[in-house]
């Protein structure tokens, strides 16, 4: 069953359109983006202490979960202002991991590989692959983008 698909553009998710129709995916491209994407609430120890005190974020809908202790998203709005250490690219890779483990849990996927590299300063690739019963793996590219590199490169 085909869902609205979310494809990533300069801004983030969006939805297309094909003709004049909803653009439609088999929903894990769609589930990936959401998983990964949607920010994930922080506890306040997680925040840097530079960020005490601040805005812990957090997807609406985890307010009353389906599933108890089920949380979407994911945490890597953490990283934003991260230095662009070999340390920040492991936290991103768990971060996805952990968005990512529904997908194992809920048996749509047998496994999931994550792997993240910096490809230019302030941009970080993350590429997943995603091992589905009897199909072919299915793998997706996203660059990440460091919220405080992008103000620079816009002034």
């Amino acid at each position: 069953m085909a869902d609205i698909a979310l494809v990533m553009g300069d801004f983030g998710g969006d939805i297309e359109l094909q003709g004049m129709d909803l653009l439609a995916d088999d929903g894990l491209e769609t589930a990936v983006i959401i998983s990964l994407f949607t920010d994930r609430r922080a506890s306040s120890d997680q925040l840097p202490p530079e960020q005490a005190g601040e805005d812990l974020r957090g997807y609406w809908g985890d307010v009353v979960p389906a599933v108890e202790g089920d949380h979407t998203g994911s945490l890597l709005w953490l990283l934003q202002r991260e230095k662009q250490t070999s340390q920040t690219r492991s936290r991103a890779e768990q971060y996805c991991r952990d968005a990512l483990r529904w997908m194992i849990d809920d048996r749509v996927s047998n496994r999931i590989e994550v792997s993240a590299s910096y490809v230019t300063r302030g941009v970080m690739r993350i590429v997943i692959d995603i091992y589905r019963p009897d199909q072919s793996p299915a793998q997706y590219r996203y660059d990440f983008e460091w919220t405080a590199q992008a103000v620079k490169r816009a002034a």
